[in-house]
């Protein structure tokens, strides 16, 4: 039972990075044994559970692979990879949140399911599953509400890792500026908090809003 489960693991594994080839199967079975650690659900499985063909998600597969050879990405890890695309600025507490949102588990590691399912609804959901996915990204104690400081946090995180050379002449105030007039538009009840429906509301409701949320997904 263990061998076939051993064969199965390594089947789906190549048949996501099309690496497949009999010439070499025997050679390379114990080595991607030994370095992946977790390895990926089946091929079709993430066709139906993402809205990635299947040569895109082999394409996805392989970059992932090359950059976390176990199959799973810790936090650090994810934060020394996401720093080579923000070179000009300090991407660290961007990556951090973003890497919460990305891993569902909880479970310290973002797997290769968890990186497509996320991207999937980034870059192909509907505008509820992407305003969805984003309140989750500000919610960050996951309370269910987003409040001044959260946004304000994630705000900050974003012009520090866009750095000074992209905003060179930007105030330390402006991110606080910019939260206060995004709730002013989205907290209808004056509660002091945004919630899920206020968020998703408001940016159906503001073009401006949702003009910048498509900037932000920028960086995303």
């Amino acid at each position: 039972m263990k061998a076939k489960n051993r064969d199965q693991s390594l089947s789906d594994s190549r048949e996501l990075d099309g690496s497949y080839d009999q010439l070499t199967d025997s050679v390379e079975d114990d080595f991607e044994l030994s370095t992946v650690c977790h390895r990926p659900e089946s091929m079709d499985k993430l066709q139906e559970q993402t809205k990635f063909t299947k040569k895109e998600l082999q394409v996805l597969y392989r970059g992932f692979k090359n950059e976390c050879p176990s199959g799973a990405v810790n936090e650090e890890n994810f934060k020394t990879i996401y720093s080579q695309f923000f070179p000009q600025g300090d991407s660290s507490m961007y990556a951090h949140f973003l890497f919460e949102a990305f891993d569902t588990n909880k479970n310290g590691s973002v797997s290769f399911e968890d990186f497509v399912f996320g991207l999937s609804i980034i870059l192909r959901g509907t505008i509820n599953d992407r305003l969805n996915w984003a309140f989750n990204l500000y919610d960050l104690n996951k309370d269910g509400c987003i409040t001044k400081e959260e946004m304000l946090d994630i705000m900050k995180s974003i012009y520090d890792m866009m750095g000074k050379y992209t905003y060179p002449t930007m105030q330390d105030d402006v991110p606080r500026e910019h939260v206060e007039s995004f709730f002013q538009k989205m907290d209808r009840n004056k509660d002091g908090v945004v919630t899920i429906e206020e968020f998703i509301e408001s940016c159906k409701k503001d073009e401006n809003i949702m003009q910048s949320m498509q900037l932000f997904d920028n960086v995303i």
